[in-house]
Formats: C-alpha cells, sequence, structure tokens
C-alpha cells in the first residue's frame, strides 16, 4: 500500500476546513471558535484608525472640564462643588445640543457609502444651520434656567459661586454647536482627526486662559470661578474656528463647502434630521440627566460628598469618551454599510466594535479599582473628599463594561437610523430602573453616595442588555430580508 505523508494528508484535507458545506462536526467544534473570534479581531485595527481621533478629541471635550476641576479644586472644596453645579444643567443642554448634531453623521456616512456626493452636501448644509440655532436657542434656556439652582436643595455658597460661571459657559454654546457640525460632518466621511486637532489644540488655549484668568497672573484680574469659564469660552471660539479654515482648504471637503441658497429652503431634509436628531437628543438627555441628578442628590449630603461625587464623575467621563469614539466608529462603518446594502459584513462589523469595547473598557475597570486611593489625590488635598470618591471608583469601575457596550451599541443602532426604540430602551433603563435605585439607596440614612452610584450601575447594565437585544434583532432581519430577496 502506497504510504501517504502526513504532509499530504493536511493538503488534501485543507478544502474541508474552508468549506462549510464540507466540514464534519469534529472540525466545526475546532475551527469555527477561532474563525469567529479572527473575523472580529481583524477589524480592531481598522476600527481604532477611526476612533482613536474621536476617542482624543472627546478627551479634549473632558480635559475642558477636567482643567476646570483641578485648577479651581486648588481654591477649596466650595468652587469645586460650583463648577460641578453649574456644569450640570451646561452638561443638559449639551447633551440635547450634540444629540441633535449626531444626526448628521449617519446620513453623511450613509450617502458616502453610495457615492452620492450632492446628498451629502445637502446634510452638512442643513446641519450646520440646525446646530447653529440650536446653540442660540440653549444660550437662551440656560440662562432662563439659572433660578432653578436655587430650588434643588444646594449648599447656598455653592449656588452663589456657581450662577456666575454658568452664565459665561452658557454663552460658549453658540460656538461649540456649531462645531459639533463641522465635526459630525467629517466623522461621517470617516475623516475623524481634523476635530481631533481642533479640541487638542483649544484645550493648550483653555489651560493657558485658565492660568491667567484664575489666579490673576501678569496683567490678567484675578476672577477664579469666572475666570474658569472665560477661558472655556475663548477656548470654544477658537476650536470653531481652527475646524472652519481646516476644512475648507482640504481637497476632499472643497465640494461640500460650496453653497447654494436654494439649500437653506429644503424643508424634508430639516425634517429627515430632526427625526434622526430629536430621539438621538433624548437618548443622550436621558442618560446625561441621571448623572446630573447624581450631582443634585450627591448635593443633599453636603459640600464634600458632592466635591467626591465631582471627582468621580469626572474619571468616568474620560474614560466613558473612549466608548463614545467606537461608538461614533460604530455609526460610521454600519453607515457605511447600510449604504451598500451589506447586511452580512454589517453585522460583522458592529460585533467587532462591541468585542473592542469590552476589551478596552475592562482594561479601565482594573485601573480604577488598582488607583482608586491615588487618583482623587489629583484633584483635591482634602482627605474626606479623597476617602468618599476613592469609594465610588469602586462602583465606577464596575459599570464601565455596561457604560462602554451600551454607548457603542447606540452607535451601531445610530447607523441603522433606529433611534425611536433605543430611546425608550434609554428612558426604560435610566429612570424607570436606574434612578430610583440611586433615589432610595442614596439618602444619608441608607448607603448615602455609595447608594447614588448603585444606581447608576443598575441602569448603565440594564440598557445595555435591552439596546444588544434590539440590534441583535434589527441586524438579523436586515440579513435575511437581503437573502430572501437576492
Amino acid at each position: 500500500m502506497k504510504q501517504i505523508s502526513r504532509k499530504h494528508v493536511l493538503k488534501k484535507s485543507e478544502p474541508l476546513i474552508h468549506d462549510p458545506e464540507r466540514i464534519n462536526f469534529l472540525s466545526l467544534r475546532l475551527k469555527f471558535p477561532q474563525v469567529q473570534i479572527s473575523a472580529y479581531t481583524r477589524e480592531f485595527g481598522k476600527n481604532l484608525n477611526i476612533a482613536y481621533p474621536v476617542m482624543l478629541g472627546q478627551l479634549g471635550h473632558v480635559m475642558v472640564a477636567l482643567v476646570d476641576n483641578i485648577m479651581v479644586g486648588q481654591l477649596g472644596a466650595a468652587p469645586l462643588a460650583a463648577v460641578s453645579l453649574g456644569n450640570s444643567l451646561v452638561f443638559i443642554a449639551l447633551s440635547l445640543g450634540i444629540g441633535f448634531s449626531f444626526a448628521i453623521t449617519p446620513l453623511i456616512a450613509e450617502a458616502d457609502g453610495a457615492g452620492d456626493i450632492e446628498t451629502g452636501k445637502s446634510y452638512f448644509h442643513h446641519g450646520i444651520i440646525m446646530c447653529g440655532i440650536n446653540g442660540i436657542f440653549l444660550f437662551i434656556v440656560l440662562l432662563l434656567a439659572k433660578p432653578i439652582l436655587y430650588h434643588l436643595d444646594q449648599p447656598p455658597e455653592v449656588v452663589d459661586l456657581a450662577i456666575p460661571y454658568l452664565e459665561i459657559v452658557a454663552f460658549s454654546m453658540i460656538p461649540l454647536m456649531l462645531f459639533q457640525a463641522y465635526k459630525q460632518f467629517a466623522d461621517g466621511l470617516s475623516q475623524t482627526r481634523y476635530a481631533m486637532y481642533a479640541t487638542l489644540i483649544a484645550n493648550v488655549v483653555n489651560v493657558l486662559f485658565n492660568y491667567l484668568l484664575i489666579y490673576g497672573i501678569w496683567i490678567f484680574p484675578r476672577l477664579e470661578l469666572q475666570g474658569a469659564a472665560l477661558g472655556t469660552l475663548i477656548s470654544r471660539f477658537f476650536m470653531l474656528w481652527f475646524i472652519w479654515e481646516i476644512l475648507r482648504r482640504k481637497k476632499k471637503f472643497k465640494q461640500y463647502f460650496i453653497w447654494s441658497k436654494k439649500e437653506f429652503l429644503k424643508l424634508p431634509i430639516f425634517k429627515r434630521l430632526f427625526a434622526l436628531g430629536f430621539p438621538t437628543a433624548l437618548q443622550m438627555l436621558f442618560e446625561v440627566a441621571i448623572f446630573t441628578a447624581t450631582v443634585f442628590l450627591a448635593g443633599t449630603l453636603g459640600t464634600n460628598p458632592q466635591a467626591a461625587n465631582q471627582i468621580a464623575l469626572n474619571l468616568a467621563s474620560m474614560t466613558f469618551m473612549v466608548a463614545v469614539g467606537l461608538g461614533v466608529t460604530a455609526t460610521i462603518r454600519v453607515g457605511n454599510q447600510k449604504g451598500k446594502f451589506n447586511f452580512k459584513e454589517l453585522r460583522r462589523i458592529a460585533f467587532s466594535t462591541f468585542l473592542l469595547v469590552f476589551l478596552i473598557e475592562a482594561v479601565f475597570a482594573v485601573g480604577f479599582i488598582v488607583f482608586k486611593d491615588w487618583l482623587p489625590t489629583i484633584y483635591i488635598d482634602n482627605i474626606e473628599v479623597i476617602l468618599l470618591a476613592a469609594q465610588l471608583l469602586i462602583v465606577a469601575a464596575l459599570f464601565q463594561l455596561s457604560d462602554g457596550m451600551q454607548v457603542v451599541i447606540l452607535g451601531a443602532l445610530r447607523g441603522l437610523q433606529d433611534v425611536k426604540i433605543p430611546t425608550v430602551i434609554c428612558f426604560i433603563a435610566y429612570w424607570i430602573i436606574g434612578f430610583p435605585v440611586s433615589f432610595f439607596l442614596g439618602k444619608e440614612d441608607v448607603l448615602g453616595s455609595m447608594g447614588i452610584w448603585y444606581g447608576l450601575l443598575a441602569g448603565l447594565t440594564a440598557s445595555a442588555v435591552m439596546l444588544y437585544i434590539r440590534f441583535n434583532y434589527l441586524s438579523k432581519k436586515l440579513l435575511l430580508s437581503s437573502e430572501a430577496s437576492a
């Protein structure tokens, strides 16, 4: 009998491994998991290439608050708590404005995937107008909302410091919303690095003017909290100018910067942007509002618990911005595949972003636990505040995974232009499940600050689970429909 070498057997058996119709059960068990994992992990490089500028850009936004917190924290616990209180209203307004601007990205991405420049240009122009109107509207709303701070059972000295800070930062909503329009447009074309450049350089501007105006360096007056607010305002005007200047000069974007008067009057385009933007704004509002509620709940416990809450929130926000970057990536790549009607690739790419954010957030969770006693010392030297913040970081570590997953899955659903049901899911998760837990466990005679954060953990976990079920159902339905019509 002729001898058959091991090399010959392997060579002959290779088609059996690669042909799904001929794989035997044992080969399936041994090889299928490896094929599946590699199908996702090979997308990590492209995902990160799109995501990292968004991550850094979003971290840049958080860094504005971080710089304000660190510099103001040197003035004491009350000024730090005042920045937290003032920003609590700003963040609510910001969530609405950014949510509306997010409508631009999936529409641009879908038009780009279909190779339709004229449609993409129309969405871009209408998006700028929408964001400009939103900026003015939010500025006015924040000014009108100032008296609310006096009725939230907050320490009086904190409220008195927060009002002047809020008045100045509110005006910065106008340049920031216009910046968002340019940013989301560029993101939709997978050109995410320009917004990153603008944000990071703007942070240098913010640090410079904070230093000069908070402490009264050189010829500048000592304005303390108002100085921090002015630094933020100046940096946001700079950020808008920078991204406008850099985008209009790039060859890839020149066609989109050709304006026509008739573009202003297309009501169906505004309706399309609003139909996507309003539910997205509500999604962000529901999440930001529950984190804002923690500021108010912590304020009822006293100045030190509120300062500790602000430190933990700021640190958690920094890691959350990494997940936001991958959420934008999911929106862009899912939107591209939707434009190409390639739903099999759409699912594979989406799940690759889910896996990637899970792994990254797991690392952050470990980091929060390991460095929980050291991280708060960056902000303040008050021992009681440091100890409270360290406890909160343990809970923050636990919800890193669910927080990261839910924002990336939301991004994937946004790429499918599915926004209404996810909005309902977010409301249920945060306000039917999460907030009641925070309210009842966050009382001083129950668990205090820790109880507030257990509510956040419950809400974010519920959101991640329900949104995953929604995306899996929708993407499977699209895939089956396309296969049936093929």
